[in-house]
């Protein structure tokens, strides 16, 4: 009994982690600014969306200030950090907008 009380607990808990990940990407696309996704989606038709090329592909052109002169800090005061301790967080949004693009 204990173990599958355990393993309940485990579950209670890797669903409720997986249920604040969805609502943070969610809240996070629906806040997303307009220019950082559209910053995003200029990145993949110059590149492409896979990783890791994709993340040296707007770590380029924010770097260059290529897209509307926009670069990284720029970037991040709209709600894109392209520091690696924000990878995971840059990865689901290039994902969702990609995704949302798709189904446009």
């Amino acid at each position: 009994m204990a173990v599958s009380r355990l393993a309940q607990n485990c579950c209670e808990k890797l669903n409720f982690s997986l249920v604040l990940t969805f609502l943070f990407l969610s809240n996070a696309m629906n806040s997303l600014d307009p220019q950082v996704r559209d910053f995003i989606l200029f990145c993949v038709d110059r590149r492409g969306a896979d990783w890791p090329a994709i993340y040296d592909e707007m770590a380029g052109v924010a770097g260059q200030h290529l897209f509307r002169g926009l670069g990284r800090t720029e970037l991040k005061q709209l709600g894109l950090s392209l520091a690696l301790d924000s990878l995971d967080e840059t990865i689901e949004l290039v994902k969702q907008t990609v995704a949302q693009d798709q189904q446009a």
